[in-house]
């Protein structure tokens, strides 16, 4: 590829710049500033030689064979120009002109979807796809939304309990059918062990409740059995006084009985 001063050389660079001076002079270059215009056919101009040149590095730019660092560069410029272009569209607004920015069409991709950007930083073509642009623009599934307590206690109702499970007509026969079929396998059950046991003695059975010695009821029922073979006489009250006093009076009779003697033989 030729260099730009290789390129100057050539002999239609060489025509072209001869056509320029014959016209008169060097060739118009488009003013820095878009306040510094104040006319309003070359305001239309300037925005239209802008438009051509974002309209050029946008084709460019599609070539994803570019590479990453000339696909930057090229979004760079474009959104430098797209700058550019809202200055001279305000300029020709003032100066009288059509409001470009309200009527003019939105900026598109090639799938007909409105560029993606963010913050008035828009990827054109290829820059849609470097590393760490993708994930800018991949949007998370809505999340569910949360039901209330309300919401769930609006479809709980007597079905949902079981409360009307039997008006439907199907679950009384099926029960009515497996409660025969239970009745008839027990008392098959109960005859073959009736069979089985005929001819055998049936053992005592055996307590499977043992004896307690803290049981009170064991001790209450002893007290019952001997008070109900017991059969001697129980004392009243005047024979148990009486008891005392003649106990009372023999022991005093020993004791002056006692020093009596002890005295005579003094």
């Amino acid at each position: 590829m030729a260099r730009n001063a290789e390129k100057a050389m050539t002999t239609l660079a060489r025509w072209r710049a001869a056509q320029v001076q014959e016209a008169g002079g060097q060739r118009e270059r488009r003013p820095y500033l878009a306040s510094e215009c104040t006319d309003l056919q070359q305001a239309e101009k300037w925005r239209l030689q802008i438009v051509r040149e974002i309209a050029k590095k946008v084709a460019q730019i599609q070539n994803a064979g570019l590479g990453e660092f000339r696909i930057r560069d090229l979004n760079d410029e474009i959104n430098k120009l797209m700058r550019e272009k809202r200055h001279w569209e305000v300029q020709i607004k003032a100066l009288g002109g059509p409001d470009h920015a309200r009527v003019g069409p939105k900026m598109l991709d090639q799938d007909g979807k409105e560029v993606p950007g963010n913050r008035g930083y828009k990827y054109f073509g290829a820059a849609k796809d470097l590393p760490g642009v993708r994930e800018l623009f991949e949007q998370e599934p809505p999340a569910a939304p949360r039901r209330t307590r309300a919401d769930l206690m609006r479809d709980v109702d007597a079905d949902y309990y079981g409360y009307r499970d039997d008006d439907d007509g199907l679950l009384l026969p099926l029960e009515q059918e497996a409660e025969k079929e239970a009745i008839a396998k027990a008392v098959e059950e109960w005859k073959r062990n009736k069979d089985e046991n005929k001819d055998q003695e049936i053992p005592e059975e055996e307590n499977i409740y043992p004896e307690d010695p803290d049981d009170k009821r064991i001790e209450d029922d002893e007290n019952e059995k001997s008070t109900e073979t017991s059969h001697v006489a129980v004392p009243s009250q005047k024979d148990v006084e009486e008891a005392l006093l003649r106990r009372k009076k023999q022991e005093l009779l020993e004791k002056y009985g006692c020093l009596d003697v002890k005295m005579e033989e003094s």
